[in-house]
């Protein structure tokens, strides 16, 4: 499998090191990158890390930008600006700086999570908070969309919209 799925707590030993699984390792791997690409996630006190596919995206998402904007450049500096390459050690460890450390949280553990093409480092009790916020949300999604109505057919309408059946 090429997605990165899941989820890991592990242990930070005394050193700082923590051993990322074994399963986002195979996936580093086939996507060819020698390490993790990792920045502090925009609007979680999470870490997004991944391989290839990651910087590729981001790459992607600041093309679609215009040239010199302040859009462009404060995404940039976002993604880019305070991202590291994580070596990963012949026994499958890495190391979080202080700095990304800070941003999630981290103290002794961490929970690694999957989300496909990417993935997030947590606070192991942060993401437990987030996990379930996010199942509450993914129920109210089920109940709106009921047997058979696609998420467009249920999308909430502006004022101006007009209900067409």
């Amino acid at each position: 499998m090429d997605q990165f799925v899941s989820r890991f707590t592990n242990k930070i030993d005394s050193k700082g090191r923590v051993s990322v699984p074994a399963p986002f390792r195979a996936v580093l791997a086939r996507d060819g990158y020698d390490g993790i690409y990792c920045y502090p996630a925009l609007d979680q006190p999470a870490l997004d890390a991944g391989g290839n596919r990651l910087v590729r995206r981001i790459e992607a998402l600041l093309e679609d930008l215009p040239p010199y904007s302040d859009e462009k450049d404060m995404l940039a500096a976002a993604l880019y600006g305070v991202s590291e390459v994580l070596k990963i050690d012949k026994d499958g460890r890495t190391m979080l700086s202080q700095e990304l450390r800070d941003h999630a949280g981290i103290k002794d553990r961490v929970t690694f999570v999957g989300l496909g093409e990417k993935f997030q480092i947590w606070e192991p009790a942060r993401f437990e908070a987030h996990f379930a916020q996010a199942r509450e949300k993914v129920r109210e999604l089920r109940k709106l969309l009921g047997a058979g109505r696609s998420a467009a057919q249920v999308r909430p309408q502006s004022d101006t919209e007009e209900t067409r059946e």
